[in-house]
Formats: structure tokens, C-alpha cells, sequence
């Protein structure tokens, strides 16, 4: 990964993954062990440092609305450092590129003579649901599924919602917890009150929280289950995989003590 022959440095942005240490691609690894300097963020497992030991390590993240470092300063901080210390990697939890800003730091150290590369990881949209046995299609379910941000940079809820509200297609909503209230009444409005709805706290870690119910009943299981962010909201019919696939287990074991 490394690019010795350029003085102004390299930055590689490189998928974390969804939280599980495991869940990370052996480039992202080489990638790790060839940094001199790791920025990462407040959703990367700690873990995952050990395998940049030798390098300088920064927290860049933010924690309920407090910032370690403005977005400006991150940029002007992965310049700085690739130039004075070569390769830089910027450790974003799931996949960099699904409202990781990965883009935009890459286009910011590119426009200052920084070489750039790329690592994707594994998204936290896919692979949280997928931990709790919620695949994002299936077949006589849905055909399709959307990935948005609950919560615009103006802070408002996303348009997009509006629209998904009246598809037929999976809704996997990150960062939409302050907003449920709203995105509950969107699709109360187009008649799902009786949707299957999932939330998924701390996804894929040992602090993992899921509630499961309706479009009707899913605000009092959060309260009941104090969940918060952060976490993904699945809404549609496959969320109902999740305990037909249980329920299957279940009778398996069931026969196997029968038979034993």
C-alpha cells in the first residue's frame, strides 16, 4: 500500500467494518500494519489498533455530539500527517464510503498532493441485520432494499424516507434513532402499522440489543429495551426471517433430544 515515491505522502480510508473484530478484510489489515500515523473513529473496534502498534494513533471521532476534531481539522490533519510522516490511514467504522465522508477526505488530500487509496469494509447496513439472521431480500419478501441516512447534515429527516415509506422494498435507516418518532408516522400514514420492524443496538459487538415489533409497537419495545444509537432500524417483512429461522431451529432440537 505504501507509496515511498511520493514526498507529500499517502492516505489510505479503510472500512473498519460493522464492529466485530473479525468482520475485516485482510487489505485493510495490510493496510493497518504499513501506517505510520491511524486516525480512526469513535465506532472502530479498539482491537483492531494492535494491528498498527508501531504507528501514531489519534482518536478523531465524535461521541453524542461532541467532537474530538472538526471535519475541517480531520482534513487538514491527514495532510499534515502524510506529509510529515508518509502513510496515513483513516479507520472508519463499517464501509467508508456508506455516509463515511471517506469521499470527501480523499478528495481534500488528493487537491493537496496527497496520493489516495481506497480499502472498502463491510457495511454495518448489511451485516448487523445479517448477524441477527435479517437478510435484506429475500425471495417473496423483497426484491430490493434501501440504505439511508436518518439524519441529514441540516439535521432534518431524510426525504428518501418519505419515499421508502411507499415502496415495497427492505428500509435499513442508520443514524436515525432521534428521528424514529417521525419515521414511525411516515409509514403509519401509507397503512404499515403492522410492519415488522428491528432495531439493532451496537450491532455485531458483546454489547449488541435487538428489539423486534411493528410499526405500531416499536417505539414502546425501545423504551422497554432502552435502546439507543447508536443503532439500525430494519424495517420490512424480513425481519419475520429472524423468527421463523428460530422457530425451525428450535424443532430441530427439539427431534435431536427426541431422538437421543
Amino acid at each position: 500500500m505504501a507509496n515511498k515515491q511520493n514526498t507529500n505522502g499517502l492516505l489510505t480510508v479503510v472500512g473498519a467494518g460493522p464492529g466485530d473484530a473479525e468482520l475485516i478484510t485482510l487489505k485493510a489489515i495490510k493496510a493497518l500494519q504499513n501506517a505510520d500515523v491511524v486516525l480512526f473513529d469513535a465506532l472502530v473496534n479498539k482491537e483492531l489498533l494492535e494491528y498498527a502498534a508501531n504507528a501514531e494513533q489519534i482518536f478523531v471521532g465524535k461521541r453524542k455530539g461532541c467532537y474530538a476534531y472538526q471535519q475541517e481539522q480531520i482534513n487538514e490533519l491527514i495532510v499534515s500527517r502524510a506529509k510529515s510522516h508518509g502513510n496515513v490511514v483513516r479507520l472508519k467504522g463499517g464501509d467508508p464510503f456508506i455516509f463515511g465522508r471517506g469521499s470527501e477526505e480523499m478528495e481534500y488530500a488528493a487537491s493537496h498532493g496527497v496520493a489516495v487509496a481506497m480499502v472498502p469494509g463491510i457495511s454495518s447496513s448489511i451485516a448487523v441485520p445479517a448477524f441477527q439472521n435479517i437478510p435484506v431480500t429475500k425471495r417473496g419478501a423483497s426484491e430490493s432494499f434501501w440504505v439511508i441516512t436518518g439524519t441529514t447534515k441540516n439535521h432534518k429527516l431524510s426525504t428518501d424516507v418519505h419515499l421508502a415509506a411507499k415502496s415495497s422494498a427492505t428500509v435499513v435507516i442508520l443514524m436515525g434513532m432521534g428521528k424514529l418518532s417521525e419515521i414511525i408516522k411516515l409509514f403509519q400514514q401509507q397503512g404499515k402499522a403492522e410492519t415488522p420492524v428491528a432495531i439493532i443496538q451496537n450491532g455485531t459487538t458483546v454489547n449488541e440489543k435487538v428489539g423486534v415489533g411493528t410499526i405500531s409497537t416499536i417505539e414502546k419495545v425501545v423504551q422497554e429495551n432502552e435502546l439507543s444509537n447508536p443503532a439500525i432500524i430494519v424495517i420490512g417483512d424480513v425481519v419475520r426471517h429472524r423468527a421463523q429461522l428460530h422457530k425451525v431451529q428450535q424443532q430441530i432440537k427439539t427431534k435431536e433430544v427426541v431422538v437421543n
